[in-house]
C-alpha cells in the first residue's frame, strides 16, 4: 500500500488517499483504488519544530567538529531524550564527551551549548493508544 497526495491537496491537507493494489474480482483496467485516510498529529509541533532545529544545529557542530561532509560524521547518536532523563547537566556532559571521545577537536563549548539549548526541552515519549 503507497501513500499518495491527492491532485486537489495544498501544502498543508491533512488528508492522505492510499491505493491498494487490485484484489481478487478487480478488473485489471479499473485501476487502483483509492481510499481516504486522515492524519493526526498527537505532538506539540511548536516541541516537535523545537528538537528538529536542535537535530539540525547538532549536525551542523558535528560536521565543524569533525571537519568533514555530513556523510562522513562517525556513527554515533546523541540521543536527547536520553540526556532528558539524566538528573544534572553534570551527567549529560559527561554523556555526550563520551560521545564525542573520538573527537581530536576540543568538544566542551559544543557541550555547553547542548546543554544550554535543552535545558527547558520536553521528552519526546510516544503517544498512548486511547
Amino acid at each position: 500500500m503507497a501513500a499518495l497526495s491527492s491532485p486537489e491537496s495544498g501544502a498543508h491537507s491533512s488528508r492522505v488517499y492510499f491505493e491498494s493494489p487490485g484484489g481478487p474480482g478487480e478488473e485489471p483496467d479499473e485501476g487502483p483504488v483509492r481510499r481516504q485516510g486522515k492524519v493526526t498529529v498527537k505532538y506539540d509541533r511548536k516541541e516537535l519544530r523545537k528538537r528538529l532545529n536542535l537535530e539540525e544545529w547538532i549536525l551542523g557542530q558535528l560536521v565543524l567538529l569533525y571537519d568533514c561532509q555530513e556523510e562522513e560524521i562517525p556513527e554515533l547518536e546523541i540521543d536527547v531524550d536520553e540526556l532528558l532523563d539524566m538528573e544534572t547537566d553534570d551527567e549529560r556532559g559527561a554523556r555526550v564527551k563520551e560521545l564525542l571521545v573520538d573527537c581530536y577537536k576540543p568538544t566542551e563549548v559544543f557541550v555547553k551549548d547542548l546543554l544550554d539549548k535543552i535545558r527547558g526541552m520536553q521528552k519526546l515519549s510516544t503517544p498512548q493508544k486511547k
